[in-house]
């Protein structure tokens, strides 16, 4: 008896945790898609109203009407940018109303990227909290990036 009933709060535990991820992975493909698509009412849509999207230069952190303003010129001439993920992780709180994630992503202009970011649960909807883009750097380059980096930085405080 006791065994089946740890069997049937574990299934329920795991059904749970598939719906969730369903539900996450359904939001970050949709806002993929929206960008792809240009659809800036639907991708913005997303995001929480106090979200940041952090891009993959330094200077790049957005609060979500700063982003907004940016992004609205792509959109605006029907094509923002097109991120295919890969490959996605998720993770949720304790109380499942919170999701971290990472993503791999396949981009045409970008090449590989990752995307890492937090989503939390309101009135019943996931909304992306934070948003970080990053270009990986293969071990063995890192060396060379890290010199033309700090080059570029010497040079612009000239």
């Amino acid at each position: 008896m006791r065994a089946a009933l740890l069997f049937s709060l574990t299934a329920l535990v795991l059904s749970a945790q598939t719906s969730a991820q369903k539900a996450v992975d359904a939001v970050l493909n949709d806002w993929h898609d929206a960008a792809a698509k240009a659809d800036e009412v639907r991708y913005f849509g997303h995001m929480a109203s106090d979200s940041v999207f952090m891009g993959t230069d330094a200077t790049e952190r957005w609060d979500k009407a700063a982003f907004q303003a940016f992004s609205h010129p792509y959109f605006a001439k029907g094509k923002a940018w097109s991120f295919k993920p890969v490959r996605r992780s998720v993770m949720f709180s304790a109380d499942g109303r919170t999701a971290w994630f990472d993503e791999d992503l396949d981009t045409p202009n970008m090449g590989p990227c990752r995307g890492t970011g937090v989503l939390s649960l309101e009135a019943g909807t996931w909304k992306i909290r934070h948003y970080n883009l990053t270009v990986p750097i293969p071990n063995p380059l890192l060396n060379d990036v890290k010199a033309r980096i700090e080059a570029h930085l010497k040079a612009a405080v000239k």
